[in-house]
């Protein structure tokens, strides 16, 4: 039993230690995995490294390659022109489309590829008078609602954990939870910071109350998700390039290229869907690969500028991780952690608790590191009985990424990175609250309705 105390106090202290010091916490995982293994259990090197998790490496790589080259092609912006051409003229409903945009995003596989939006979404926001922390909060929402997406990281670890362990959890009810969550949340942040949005029954008024003239719809301007520069010039203005508007700022037609990555988005998204729905789990990783590799062809010089975008500081913190798990599993810590939780006496309390540390931590840390080192060390919970399994699993995913808007954490950093310099303290103040107070009000909702109506019936 020491070594299994001494093997959780090193895998706690790594995650710690890099979070406080600003050091790849994936990198020192996998230097204690390898220790930890080879000092405290007769695990060779090969059955160390056998941990680290090949198919979310191969996923991570795909998605962000193909994504990228969607991003530096110019679809992504062209998706946000079709999208804001279709809003008309009203200003209250620009927060719900840059939702429904960057969710999307975050549904093709990394769902931190949303965080592209918040530089356009931020920009669009000062140009017809909506509450920084109503869009910041938004695009947040979107990307954990997404990030729950069958096809994408947070839903791919949270589900593939449960069936792994044997828990019959299906990727479209894990889905539609977060969506669900999210969309109460977005009704709430409207509440909060939307509600003069109402008494605007137009863009053309909010423009004209704010520049003294007025335009008939809505536009992105020179705001582009495809060449953004995190920072403010003299005048407060995050830093765009206007490549992507004609001489007089009307959006292109889509190109070619730009039609054919539409058709892969599609693609992807439908034949995932398509598979799960056969009972058969597609590699996204290998069909994004294919994808990126066909456009790349097509146009090289996009396919050479999206190679650096690959996400692999996420790689590497996702393998680490799920790599020391794996050796703590070998050596019987988790199963320990289990008997500590039969000990607490109820298991909703013990349910209750681990969601409270799981947002606690995902607060000021990664949410993805999160879910690959709290959804296994909850599986010995639902092993000892009491608490349903598929009902714990989804409340402990969505509880670790309702915090993500503290400022502490990527989404919530990036609000206020984007924001202008005079509205920074008030943001921060908002993401500040908003975010610790998700700590206890999500598991509060996810446990009492979700976990507790499971247990009843």
């Amino acid at each position: 039993m020491l070594t299994q105390i001494i093997a959780l106090l090193i895998f706690v202290a790594l995650f710690a230690i890099g979070a406080v010091r600003g050091v790849q916490i994936g990198v020192l995982m996998l230097v204690g995995a390898a220790g930890t293994g080879l000092l405290f259990t007769d695990m060779a090197v090969d059955d160390i490294v056998a941990e680290f998790p090949l198919d979310i490496m191969i996923l991570l790589a795909g998605v962000t390659y193909f994504f990228a080259i969607a991003q530096e092609n110019g679809t992504v912006d062209k998706i946000i022109d079709w999208a804001l051409e279709r809003v008309g003229s009203s200003a209250v409903l620009l927060p719900a489309v840059f939702f429904v945009i960057t969710g999307c995003i975050a549904a093709m596989g990394a769902p931190l590829a949303g965080l592209v939006m918040m530089p356009v979404g931020m920009q669009v926001a000062r140009k017809y008078g909506v509450d920084y922390a109503l869009m910041g909060l938004a695009i947040c929402f979107a990307i954990g609602a997404g990030g729950f997406a069958p096809t994408s990281l947070y839903g791919i670890v949270t589900y593939s954990t449960a069936h792994d362990a044997g828990i019959d959890l299906s990727p479209f009810l894990l889905f539609g939870i977060a969506v669900a969550v999210y969309l109460v949340m977005l009704v709430v942040a409207y509440f909060m910071y939307g509600r003069s949005l109402f008494s605007k029954t137009t863009v053309a008024a909010a423009e004209y109350a704010s520049t003294g003239s007025a335009q008939s719809k809505i536009s992105r301007g020179s705001a582009s998700a495809s060449n953004v520069a995190f920072g403010e010039d003299d005048e407060d203005e995050a830093l765009f390039d206007s490549s992507t508007t004609d001489e007089a700022g009307e959006s292109k037609p889509f190109t070619f290229v730009q039609i054919v990555t539409v058709i892969f988005m599609v693609g992807l998204i439908g034949t995932v869907v398509v598979l799960a729905a056969l009972g058969q789990e597609p590699d996204i990783g290998l069909l994004c690969f294919m994808f990126g590799a066909i456009l790349a062809l097509v146009d090289p010089k996009t396919g050479k500028a999206a190679i650096p975008k690959i996400d692999w500081p996420t790689v590497l913190l996702v393998g680490g991780i799920i790599t020391f798990v794996g050796v703590l599993q070998n050596m019987g810590a988790v199963d320990l952690l289990g008997e500590g939780a039969e000990s607490i006496g109820s298991p909703l309390i013990a349910a209750f608790v681990l969601c409270i540390v799981g947002g606690l931590v995902s607060a000021f840390a990664s949410t993805t590191g999160i879910l690959a080192a709290l959804v296994p060390l909850a599986l010995p919970l639902i092993a000892a009985g009491g608490v349903p399994g598929w009902a714990l699993i989804a409340a402990l995913g969505v509880c670790s990424a309702v915090v993500d808007v503290s400022p502490f954490s990527t989404l919530g950093a990036t609000v206020v990175a984007t924001a202008p310099v005079e509205d920074k303290p008030r943001l921060t103040r908002i993401l500040v609250k908003f975010g610790m107070s998700m700590v206890v009000i999500g598991p509060v909702a996810l446990v009492g309705g979700l976990v507790v109506p499971a247990m009843m019936f």
